[in-house]
Parts: structure tokens; sequence; C-alpha cells
């Protein structure tokens, strides 16, 4: 099935993902890697997941503050129509310039930890449902930023912010989609970097810089 994916096409373009679940530090993480791109001189377009286009906000606020539970498949529909919209709008005609990067605030893997394991739709399922244009574009590599349940918990309760759809789900929740985010992180090795988030800020963001230096085209 993985011959059905692809990387953006143009030289010189690069597809970032960052991916964990709540308090991992993907908002600091992203402002560090979006201010290096920058002072390499390439042009940056930070995106989050859903949202990220007008039709992606507008299904980011049904699902986030919905007050009825959702069938699992028919979230996984939402967060898809979602994605579709964003590459076909923003992501693709981004990349399709040279010295561009994109930079996303969730894609892919969140749906096989949140909708695949966490709510037992299956990997399959996921993976089957992207085979299409343009769901099929893949990251050229995704930033899995990894903590344990516990200080996912802790830093929930520093923010004290009103829990939205998802971070208000049982603890079970949170170890089906941490469990489910390190299973793709093996199924997807070549393209997941897994980073312990648990090392402070400065260190993750070292982490993660030394490996782009790799992969900056």
């Amino acid at each position: 099935m993985k011959n059905k994916y692809r990387n953006p096409e143009t030289p010189g373009s690069l597809f970032l993902s960052l991916e964990g679940i709540e308090g991992s530090g993907k908002t600091t993480q992203i402002k560090a890697i979006e201010s290096f791109v920058k002072n390499k001189g390439m042009r940056v377009l930070t995106l989050r997941e859903p949202g990220g286009t007008t039709f992606g906000e507008k299904l980011r606020e049904a699902i986030l503050q919905s007050e009825t539970p959702l069938h699992p498949l028919a979230e996984c529909h939402l967060f898809l129509a979602s994605r579709a919209q964003l590459l076909n709008e923003k992501i693709l005609p981004f990349l399709l310039q040279p010295g561009s990067v994109v930079i996303l605030d969730r894609y892919i893997d969140s749906t096989l930890a949140y909708q695949g394991n966490a709510r037992r739709l299956g990997y399959e399922t996921i993976l089957t449902l992207h085979q299409f244009e343009p769901l099929n574009l893949l990251p050229h590599r995704t930033y899995f930023l990894d903590i344990g349940l516990e200080t996912s918990m802790e830093r929930q309760k520093t923010r004290g912010n009103q829990k939205d759809y998802f971070e208000s789900q049982k603890q079970e929740f949170y170890q089906n989609l941490l469990d489910g985010y390190r299973e793709v992180s093996e199924i997807f090795p070549e393209r997941i970097l897994k980073v312990n988030a648990e090392n402070t800020p400065d260190k993750v963001t070292q982490l993660i810089i030394s490996d782009l230096e790799k992969i900056l085209p």
C-alpha cells in the first residue's frame, strides 16, 4: 500500500509535520523550526489541522465544540474533508515554488492515532482512505514529540484552558492515543523521527534542527 503515497514533486521544497499528544510542545517547536528555516532564506507556510482554510476552520469549530459524541467514521471524514481542502487550496500550490517549506501542526498520523487506534477504526481503514489524490501526499519528515501520559496531564493542568471535544476524553482514550502514535512511528520509521519531548524545549529544538540540517534542500 505504501506505493500509493507520494512526496511533493517540486525539487527544493520541503513538507514537514509535527505530531504529539496534548502538552508535547508542538507550538514551541513549530516556532523554532519556522525561525530556523526563514534564516536559511526559504519561504515558509505554517498551518494547522483541522483548519487552515475558511472551510477547514468551520469544520474545526464543529468538531472541537461538539457537545454530542461523533461516530468515529463521521469524525474521520470531517478531518479528511478539511485536509483535502487544505492540500488543494494551500499546501500543494505553495510547494510548487522551489525554496518553499510547509510546516503543518498535525496531519495523517493524527488520524491514524486518534481515529485509527483510539477510536478503533484501524490503521488499514485510515491508510485506505488516504490512497486518493490529494490525500496521498506525505510529508518529507514528521517529528513525533513523544511524552508520557503523566507529563501530558500535568502540562494540561498548568495551562488551565477549557477542555475541547478531545481534551475532555477519559484517560483510557489518551493512553490508546499515545499507543497509536508510538505504533505509527514504528510503522513509518523512514519518515517519522521520534523525539523525546520530556527533554527541555531547547534540547528538543536542538535535536530537530540537527535533523533538519541534513534534509533541507
